[in-house]
């Protein structure tokens, strides 16, 4: 007989509330400023919360831009992971990934280049950036699997294949600071690099 999960004490209910609270505001004034034009103070403000509980959560508005953009990365490689297991081709199966990923990048540009900063660089003892890196290996995993579909191709070889077409990935969506720039265009970019290292 399996057995029930144990309903959150009040506690856990209560921080888990607060970090919704500070996850929605700072999605919102994120979305809406940009990260570099918001505040900490604004967002606990938005939040009903002061700064020093603000900081219990994360310490800097870069562990803040991960906390928010995890889920909406996560949710893009769901869904292209999803979306590319009917795709027989390996190059339109692994674009089908990839192009999710960038639309979610592009949202919002100068957020997206802080965030893929924030993922390189920030603390890897931080959960956050533990979390954005545990999505970047899935994503790894996602298009090993897809290239690992053809027979002549060893699991290590598309494996170390999936970490270069991650590597071009996040390289292109990272330089790609024009906003006017479409996805379309940047999609293209990186599909044009991909093809070149994929077994024809």
């Amino acid at each position: 007989m399996p057995v029930a999960s144990q309903p959150l004490g009040r506690r856990e209910r209560n921080k888990q509330q607060k970090l919704d609270r500070i996850t929605a505001a700072a999605s919102e004034l994120f979305a809406e400023h940009g990260v570099e034009d918001v505040t900490t103070q604004q967002i606990a403000d938005k939040a009903d919360i002061g700064t020093g509980t603000l900081f219990l959560y994360a310490k800097t508005k870069g562990e803040l831009l991960l906390l928010v953009q995890n889920a909406h990365y996560a949710e893009a490689l769901e869904r292209g992971r999803a979306n590319a297991e009917a795709i027989p081709d390996a190059l339109d199966a692994v674009m089908t990934i990839v192009r999710p990923i960038v639309e979610c990048n592009r949202v919002q540009v100068d957020n997206g280049r802080t965030y893929l900063r924030e993922m390189v660089f920030g603390d890897p003892t931080e959960p956050q950036h533990s979390e954005a890196l545990s999505i970047v290996a899935q994503t790894e995993e996602a298009i090993a699997a897809v290239l690992g579909r053809d027979e002549l191709v060893s699991a290590d070889d598309a494996a170390t294949s999936a970490r270069i077409v991650s590597a071009i990935m996040f390289l292109s969506m990272a330089v790609s600071a024009n906003p006017a720039l479409r996805i379309d265009d940047v999609v293209q970019d990186i599909r044009t690099q991909i093809r070149l290292i994929l077994p024809r």
